[in-house]
C-alpha cells in the first residue's frame, strides 16, 4: 500500500515539532488590525502550541502519524 500524502490544508496551517506537539498561528490575524486592542496584538505574534485534544484530531486527519 502507497504512503499517504499529507493533507496540503494541513501543511500550510500546521507544525509539527521533535516532541509531537502541533504549532499553530494564533487566529484572528488576517484583516480588522485597527478595531483590536494592542494587547491582542501583542500577545498572537508568533506560533502557540494547539490544545491535545484539537492536537489529537490534526494528526489523526491530517499527518498520518
Amino acid at each position: 500500500m502507497p504512503k499517504l500524502k499529507t493533507k496540503s490544508s494541513a501543511k500550510k496551517r500546521f507544525r509539527l515539532t521533535a516532541s509531537g506537539l502541533v504549532k499553530m498561528a494564533p487566529a484572528g490575524k488576517r484583516h480588522n488590525m485597527r478595531k483590536r486592542s494592542n494587547r491582542m496584538l501583542r500577545e498572537t505574534r508568533g506560533m502557540e502550541i494547539m490544545h491535545p485534544s484539537d492536537a489529537k484530531k490534526i494528526c489523526a486527519n491530517y499527518f498520518h502519524v
